[in-house]
């Protein structure tokens, strides 16, 4: 019976000019990841990454954490476990009368972390409404089935451990269709999930369950200040 450790990435770089990177700390999270699975005795057999930069970037610094080699284990790049587009959700959002002036006013004041997760949490609801698909490259649903498939990929005909480093809207994705949550419920979960966090995923012959959901402890205590969730 394969063991899924859905691994959110660690913290991109907010604001920078290329946000699919780690930022330092992303960086620092990733690599204490790695030395917590050590310390668990925990290593992967075979590592699956999304197609993203700090999909790998993350991957890298929590195996070499764990002293192993990419050539020590399988890895398998799958773009099914990419992030959706979100410039496209706030291209389609900004667009709208207001909207653009509101964010950039929101973003100026004195928490523009805040002000940027108001707006983007309603591009976000607009997007998985599912009433206005036309206005997206890929919609919720497409999304959603994107990831399904991802997740029978990795789960199929494997045994072991199986890293597989994503992002927090993809694993958002696949806690929707093991719990049967709603879509604004998935949401939800998708902005409480942690940077360089994970979800246990277990596949078997009674199917696919889900064991854990966002597993952070390894930010407790003397490791607080490595903990975040943008």
């Amino acid at each position: 019976m394969p063991a899924l450790y859905l691994i959110r990435h660690g913290q991109a770089s907010f604001a920078a000019a290329d946000y699919d990177q780690l930022s330092e700390l992303g960086a620092q999270q990733s690599q204490h990841l790695g030395e917590y699975f050590g310390a668990q005795g925990v290593s992967p057999d075979t590592v699956i990454c999304g197609g993203m930069k700090r999909h790998r970037q993350t991957a890298e610094h929590c195996l070499k954490a764990l002293k192993l080699a990419p050539t020590a284990v399988s890895w398998l790049e799958d773009s099914d476990w990419n992030e959706y587009d979100h410039t496209g959700l706030l291209e389609a959002y900004t667009v709208l009368p207001g909207k653009a002036d509101e964010l950039m006013t929101d973003m100026s004041g004195e928490n523009p972390r805040a002000g940027f997760q108001r707006h983007f949490a309603a591009a976000m609801t607009r997007w998985v409404n599912g009433g206005h698909d036309q206005d997206y490259t890929e919609s919720w649903s497409e999304f959603c089935q994107r990831v399904a498939r991802g997740l029978m990929a990795a789960a199929e005909g494997r045994k072991g451990n199986v890293f597989v480093f994503t992002s927090g809207g993809a694993i958002s994705a696949v806690c929707r269709d093991l719990l049967g949550l709603s879509n604004s419920k998935t949401a939800e979960l998708s902005w409480q999930l942690a940077n360089a966090g994970y979800t246990k995923v277990l596949a078997g012959s009674a199917g696919i369950k889900l064991a854990s959901i966002n597993e952070h402890s390894h930010f407790d205590g003397r490791h607080r200040e490595l903990l975040s969730y943008r």
